[in-house]
């Protein structure tokens, strides 16, 4: 895996994978500027919030839940002195879908918080990650 970052103005810069994939991220904009993009520390939560969710979907399908959707949203909180790393990460599933069974679901999210999110479990070694999930009805 390969991930080049090229700088564009400012605080702003572009990194595109191997596949030629691009997104753009920006520290902070300049004043009076628009932000064009998300944070690097952003892009690190939405990798989190990605990746577990991958899991979440693939593992309740092997258990023959019908998920029609899946959103997470990942809170944060970061230390007040430099380097401003994560200390508290906090990871809230919706799955939505037709008779889904909550050990199930339960039981995708304990299996990709514990062994299948690289992102969860890597960033598991710096903060504390806390998991919950709610299903809804489709």
């Amino acid at each position: 895996m390969q991930i080049t970052s090229k700088w564009i103005d400012g605080m702003c810069f572009v990194a595109t994978n191997e596949l030629g994939h691009s997104i753009v991220m920006e520290g902070a904009a300049a004043e009076g500027e628009a932000k064009r993009g998300p944070s690097p520390m952003e892009m690190l939560l939405m990798g989190i919030a990605g990746c577990s969710s991958i899991d979440v979907v693939m593992i309740a399908e092997k258990q023959r839940q019908q998920i029609t959707d899946c959103r997470a949203k990942v809170t944060a909180k970061r230390a007040d002195s430099i380097p401003k790393v994560f200390t508290d990460i906090h990871i809230h599933f919706t799955v939505v879908g037709h008779d889904l069974t909550e050990s199930a679901i339960e039981r995708a999210v304990q299996m990709s918080a514990e062994k299948y999110c690289s992102a969860s479990i890597m960033l598991g070694k710096a903060a504390t990650i806390t998991h919950s999930f709610e299903i809804a009805a489709a």
